[in-house]
């Protein structure tokens, strides 16, 4: 009896699923199909905590849908799948393809070692796999703007079908390591019946009201499928299709544009792996970088939530208590880890994919970048965002600052992004800042100034 292997990584889904049902042809009306997801201890140890109990989660959540068949094993890929295919004598093992560095060294490795048995890549994360949108000379896109209008023109299928599949059952499984205990961090539920819940709640009640909401972080506008999508829980065509056949405003616009950034970055790292760690802009890493002690103090109370600018501290707690950060809240707590307080966009980038579930390589590094003034399409050296007026323009009734710095609940509207201004002054338990931005953006724009050679 024929039988494949399905290897899921970041597909964790039945639905829109192309390797899936390439899977299931290649076993035939009589034959099955092996699901199997391999703990890579090249991915799960310098994984965050937030990211291994999310995964742990969403392999639960997709066992459960495979009424028990989904089979985990740890080890090294390129020997575990060669293994597991003697095993149950399978004759081809199916996968989406992986654009990243360390995912396609990877299943190089694999393929070589699993000799006659073809390693079959059908489809990606992504609504247009990374390196098929172009120039017309073949050269990669610099800018978001371009490849968004080509990535759009380019198109892509609809969503796969759902199909039946004869799981092969009983294959030995290793247990899955002990979770995480996150000492109270809230994740969103997972796995694919959660995320099409939450795509279903956000285009049915909230998707209308995306262009102004997606800019606030103390409302409920966007749609936090990020984590969902990182883990392959949905797919981006589901959602894109959804846009589709939505009354066009320029709200779904808005939306499709937050897809088509998140395949622009996969997209830059394809063709330049290196820019997971290296500066796209190479010639800043002679901009001056502050260290010493009283410099990781800063550092130290930025990680906290305490570094007495209120819209700054809000965002660093809810990275701490939700393992998330709204996207408006993440530019601005980056340009004050890089153009206040001086330090690498690479500390601020590790430090969040430590502490964020939604931790994406692509979209995490160069989104640093970007604030950083030092990547592709990168946002100017000199656009230092200054964390009062940021804070009184997207959270202009402190909604989102009194929900995670507690200390200034009791001030009014027009003091909380400045609470040293407040009759009383700063409230009992909440710092001084800890730097003067207005002097500190002046030493940014100086260093910049002499790098730039002017």
């Amino acid at each position: 009896m024929p039988t494949a292997l399905l290897w899921f990584r970041r597909d964790l889904r039945l639905g829109d699923h192309p390797a899936l049902l390439a899977a299931r042809d290649a076993a035939g009306p009589d034959g099955d199909v092996v699901p199997v997801f391999v703990l890579d201890d090249r991915l799960w140890r310098p994984s965050g905590e937030p990211r291994r109990r999310f995964l742990l989660d969403c392999l639960a959540a997709l066992d459960a849908d495979l009424d028990g068949a989904l089979v985990l094993r740890s080890g090294d890929p390129a020997r575990v799948l060669p293994q597991l295919a003697r095993e149950t004598g399978a004759t081809s093992v199916h996968v989406s393809s992986d654009a990243g560095p360390y995912g396609r060294r990877r299943d190089d490795a694999v393929e070589s070692a699993l000799g006659d048995v073809p390693l079959v890549r059908t489809g990606s994360p992504y609504a247009v796999t990374p390196g098929r949108v172009t120039k017309r000379d073949g050269t990669p896109f610099q800018v978001f703007s371009p490849f968004a209008r080509a990535w759009r023109e380019h198109g892509w299928r609809a969503p796969a079908p759902r199909a039946e599949v004869r799981w092969r059952t009983g294959v030995a499984s290793d247990a899955p390591p002990p979770g995480p205990d996150l000492d109270g961090v809230a994740l969103p539920p997972a796995g694919e019946r959660a995320a099409l819940s939450a795509w279903a709640r956000f285009r049915d009640e909230r998707l209308l009201g995306y262009a102004d909401g997606r800019n606030t972080p103390g409302a409920d506008g966007t749609s936090r499928m990020s984590a969902y999508l990182k883990y392959g829980c949905v797919h981006p065509r589901t959602l894109l299709a959804d846009l589709a056949a939505a009354e066009q405003s320029e709200s779904v616009r808005r939306y499709g544009d937050e897809l088509a950034w998140r395949e622009f970055y996969a997209d830059v790292l394809w063709h330049r792996p290196e820019s997971a760690r290296e500066y796209l802009k190479p010639e800043l890493q002679t901009m001056g970088y502050d260290d010493g002690p009283h410099a990781e103090e800063l550092v130290r109370a930025w990680e906290t939530g305490r570094t007495g600018f209120p819209i700054v501290d809000a965002g660093m707690r809810q990275l701490l208590g939700e393992a998330y950060v709204h996207n408006r809240v993440r530019m601005i707590v980056a340009s004050f880890l890089v153009k206040d307080l001086h330090q690498e966009w690479t500390l601020g980038a590790r430090y969040f994919m430590r502490h964020l579930v939604d931790g994406d390589l692509a979209s995490n590094n160069h989104g640093w970048q970007w604030v950083a003034g030092t990547g592709t399409d990168a946002s100017p050296y000199y656009r230092i965002f200054n964390p009062v007026t940021q804070g009184r323009k997207f959270d202009p009734d402190g909604a989102y600052v009194k929900r995670w710095v507690p200390e200034l609940r009791g001030l009014a509207p027009e003091h909380v992004h400045e609470p040293w201004t407040a009759p009383g002054g700063i409230p009992t338990g909440y710092p001084q800042p800890v730097v003067d931005h207005a002097h500190e953006r002046q030493v940014s724009l100086d260093r910049y100034a002499r790098v730039r050679g002017r």
